[in-house]
């Protein structure tokens, strides 16, 4: 299973580590208010993981749509959700309990 991260910059990197992932997310805590305020983890199937400041994710299939959001994530969840869509888990990331559309970021 393939997957790809984007970061605040919008530069795309293939299979990342989870210590690269946990970079990502922390650059994004850093900078809460960048011109480009999320960060993401697609993977291969069209299913990506969108996270904004404060916690704010987004689960949607990109190909489908239908969008659905947590609010006040953990970093500590989040990395563990992009670990898991990473490995191709993709009905453990669905078991959370998701919001219908993408929610507001505060």
């Amino acid at each position: 299973m393939t997957f790809h991260v984007t970061d605040l910059k919008g530069t795309s990197e293939a299979e990342v580590s989870a210590n690269r992932m946990r970079e990502i997310l922390e650059e994004l805590v850093a900078f809460p208010d960048n011109e480009h305020s999320m960060v993401s983890l697609t993977h291969e199937t069209e299913w990506s993981l969108g996270v904004f400041a404060r916690g704010l994710l987004v689960w949607e299939n990109l190909e489908k749509g239908a969008p659905r959001h947590l609010l006040r994530a953990s970093p500590e969840r989040t990395l563990e959700l992009w670990q898991l869509l990473a490995a191709g888990k993709l009905r453990e990331v669905e078991a959370e309990a998701w919001l219908p559309g993408y929610g507001r970021r505060e």
